[in-house]
């Protein structure tokens, strides 16, 4: 029987890589093997270009080089024939039975099957969401959450060691405006008098503040515990209270929606610890700074950026950038060999600020640290038309809305489906049907059925692992053999790339590749080994599916 192989692009880069240290040992450290899947099936199932990437440094032929390492690639039971096509690609064509025996291999792995190790076990911190505390989380901080959380799983599985944190930014104008407010309400003023500011807060959740403020409530945020004064005159104390009130409504939100984060950060604290004038005080020392107009300006021209930048207002006031370079020094010394800033698209102008001001302090930060990944703005629609106010934010849809309306998997899998490049429509009846269109729908069903065919065959789940699975050769069940081995590469590119849509994409492929298998077959047939080796592919198949949908963090229902 051949040795089952969890993920043949490793397996082939591996062996290529021995090959590459006989015919150009000098070059082996050098170059990196790169193992691909060519697009038209006659070209094989991986290719590999190493002997283009030597032609030039060996001055030789590339389809010359191409024939040395396949005279040098080590036997490979997986390997069925090598072939050199056009300049001097290698095509490589795996055995009928290597691909047969993944369905062993994704039986043993079970949930562990698919993960890679890229990340080698390196700290990575991924900040995500990262609300400003002054009301219900929106649907754009919806899907902040949602591509965030599939990150931090996806870099989980290629082998990271994720943090997940979030930074509250607690200080600034928009926390002065939300401590008015809810001391207008507490006096009772609502946002139809007249006296009420432009800038104020109005939707219902300022009352429902005001009202737990009046009432001297405590509330619990993280490791916080604020009662409040009831004291209508005391501002501070109402700033207190309200941040610490919407800060516990949206941890709600965010565990409602299945996310968790391992550290939350406030922006307060970088000021009363003294990071914020020390990050101050570094970048002022390293001799990039220059006082103009009354005001400290950062020459972040010297790392890229258009035009300087003011650090310190006339007014003594730190512009917001600051923090965020104090914030992430902090970050730097916590030990993360990488960090990546889920945020939201109007967050670009921050990016080459913030890398500047990490660079001017000279403290060994990589250029270009941190990494960011920006998602544009979600649209809602019911009934073709767009949704855009909640009746408790007032202005906005919460992502509290989205989940009680259509649940949590599809508010999910629908948030986290689109490259976050792309504007996203969210169609609350597509997510609410029961249909073929909703991609939800349509791989939770494929995954249901599986069970509901086990269910049927009610037989011992162990028995399956030593399934005669070389009985597998039908035209169906050779397209999702090859989509199963094709999801640890699916969970590296995603991963490598910061791309959890593409997980999404997998798993609407897959579910159509047993979709079609199940119309087109029967699987509780009368011939044993036949039944068993199909269920022990559906098997397989569903654990895929399961594994797939929890980087996503959506449910495998067995019923629906």
């Amino acid at each position: 029987m051949t040795v089952a192989v969890s993920n043949f692009k490793i397996h082939l880069a591996e062996l290529f890589a021995q090959a590459l240290s006989t015919v150009s040992p000098e070059h082996a450290a050098q170059l990196s093997v790169l193992i691909e899947r060519p697009k038209q099936a006659q070209h094989g199932d991986y290719a590999c270009n190493l002997a283009m990437q030597l032609a030039k440094p060996l001055r030789r032929p590339p389809r010359e080089i191409a024939q040395a390492l396949i005279a040098a690639l080590p036997a490979s039971e997986v390997v069925e024939k090598v072939e050199i096509a056009g300049a001097g690609f290698i095509n490589v064509f795996i055995t009928t039975a290597a691909k047969q025996a993944v369905v062993h291999a994704v039986l043993h792995a079970g949930a562990g099957y698919g993960h890679v190790h890229t990340g080698g076990g390196r700290k990575v911190g991924v900040e995500f969401v990262s609300a400003n505390p002054t009301g219900p989380l929106h649907v754009g901080h919806g899907r902040g959450a949602a591509v965030g959380d599939c990150l931090c799983n996806l870099l989980h599985a290629a082998g990271w060691n994720v943090t997940r944190e979030f930074y509250y930014n607690d200080a600034g104008a928009q926390i002065d405006n939300l401590t008015l407010s809810v001391q207008l309400r507490c006096k009772g003023v609502t946002p139809d008098d007249p006296s009420w500011p432009e800038s104020g807060y109005r939707g219902d959740y300022i009352l429902d503040v005001a009202r737990a403020y009046m009432a001297k409530e405590t509330v619990e945020a993280d490791d916080q515990h604020v009662k409040a004064s009831g004291d209508i005159h005391d501002a501070e104390a109402i700033r207190h209270f309200a941040v610490a009130y919407l800060r516990r409504e949206q941890d709600l939100d965010l565990r409602a929606f299945k996310v968790e984060f391992d550290v939350f950060s406030l922006e307060s604290a970088l000021y009363t610890d003294g990071k914020v004038e020390e990050a101050v005080n570094k970048l002022i020392a390293s001799g990039h700074t220059y006082e103009q107009d009354a005001a400290l300006w950062l020459r972040t021209t010297d790392f890229g950026d258009d035009k300087d930048r003011v650090m310190r207002k006339s007014d003594g006031g730190y512009t917001y950038f600051v923090p965020d370079v104090a914030y992430h020094l902090d970050k730097w010394r916590r030990g993360f060999a990488r960090v990546i800033n889920e945020q939201g698209a109007d967050h670009h102008s921050t990016i080459t600020r913030v890398r500047a001001g990490l660079q001017a302090l000279d403290a060994g930060i990589p250029k270009g640290w941190p990494d960011y990944v920006l998602h544009q703005m979600v649209t809602v629609l019911r009934n073709g038309e767009e949704v855009k106010i909640s009746k408790r934010a007032g202005s906005y849809v919460t992502l509290r809305d989205l989940i009680d309306e259509v649940g949590c998997d599809a508010t999910r899998f629908f948030l986290a489906a689109r490259h976050p490049d792309s504007q996203l429509v969210f169609d609350i009846d597509l997510a609410k049907s029961q249909s073929n269109e909703n991609p939800v729908y349509y791989i939770q069903y494929a995954h249901a059925r599986v069970h509901s065919v086990l269910s049927q065959w009610e037989g011992d789940h162990t028995s399956l692992h030593q399934a005669d699975v070389s009985l597998l050769n039908s035209d169906y069940e050779t397209t999702l053999l090859q989509r199963l081995i094709d999801y640890p590469q699916v969970i590296e590119t995603a991963a490598e790339d910061l791309a959890p849509h593409l997980i999404a994409f997998y798993l609407k492929e897959l579910a159509a590749d047993f979709h079609s298998y199940y119309n087109a077959s029967r699987f509780l047939v009368d011939d044993e080994a036949v039944k068993r080796a199909r269920l022990a592919l559906i098997a397989a198949a569903a654990q895929v599916m399961r594994n797939g949908l929890a980087l996503l963090g959506v449910s495998a229902p067995e019923k629906m």
